[in-house]
């Protein structure tokens, strides 16, 4: 398994919907143990899970709101707001095709993946693409053929699959790419990814739709950390640059 430290988030998020709206009323915090007593929302009896649920990751690839189970071959691409720095979501790339997952903070008594799925469709539609909700191994989801500029300046369409759960005042939207979009087989593996995905909402008082942030794994933060560091002092031990000192001269002899 490798993993890439930074992805560009797009300006572009039409297709989404309004997914990552942070309006609505902050919920109030919650003691820790709160969380725990918080029952989980009908829908996934294997998966994506609450942290309550499977507090024991121990090999989990810890990213602060999501813990993913790693697998052979499996690429980890960071996505990162680069007006903030924060990291907001992560792409699976696996055999292939890739799954992008964002978590967000989700009322106390109702999940939102209904109303967010009509969100998505609208939005799609809007921009001149398509729409189709369909069934699916999480429930109701939407395969989208959204507008897209070629390389050769033609139009084309790129498809998309959204699948959306939602837990205890958490949702998560996995968003598939690639052949995992129609092909079953293709799609299994990073299914498999998504079904293991623990969610860790935290306490904190959060808005409906408000992003939960993640974070680099701890050895690649270390490592990034390191090589600023073995940077800073390369161009510390550089001696330092003398623009009037005269240099090496070549006369010309005509």
């Amino acid at each position: 398994m490798s993993v890439f430290r930074r992805r560009r988030r797009e300006d572009d998020d039409a297709a989404e919907g309004n997914g990552n709206d942070e309006g609505g009323a902050v919920e109030a915090a919650e003691a820790p143990g709160d969380a725990q007593e918080q029952p989980g929302l009908p829908g996934r009896p294997e998966g994506p899970w609450d942290v309550a649920e499977r507090p024991d990751t121990d090999g989990y690839i810890d990213l602060g709101g999501l813990r993913l189970a790693g697998r052979d071959g499996m690429e980890l691409r960071l996505e990162v707001d680069e007006s903030t720095g924060v990291v907001n979501g992560v792409a699976v790339v696996l055999g292939g095709s890739a799954v992008l997952l964002h978590a967000y903070a989700a009322p106390r008594s109702e999940g939102i993946w209904d109303e967010i799925r009509a969100e998505i469709a609208a939005g799609v539609t809007r921009q001149g693409g398509t729409a189709d909700e369909v069934p699916g191994p999480f429930g109701r989801e939407l395969v989208v053929r959204v507008p897209v500029r070629t390389a050769d300046g033609r139009t084309g369409h790129q498809a998309q699959r959204f699948v959306g759960v939602d837990g205890p005042r958490w949702f998560l939207r996995a968003v598939f790419q690639g052949p995992a979009v129609h092909d079953e087989a293709a799609a299994a593996d990073l299914e498999g990814v998504v079904r293991d995905v623990v969610v860790v909402r935290g306490g904190e008082a959060m808005a409906p739709r408000e992003v939960l942030p993640l974070r680099l794994p701890q050895g690649v933060a270390d490592e990034a950390a390191q090589a600023v560091e073995e940077a800073e002092a390369a161009e510390q031990s550089r001696p330092p640059l003398e623009p009037f000192r005269r240099g090496p001269e070549i006369t010309e002899i005509r």
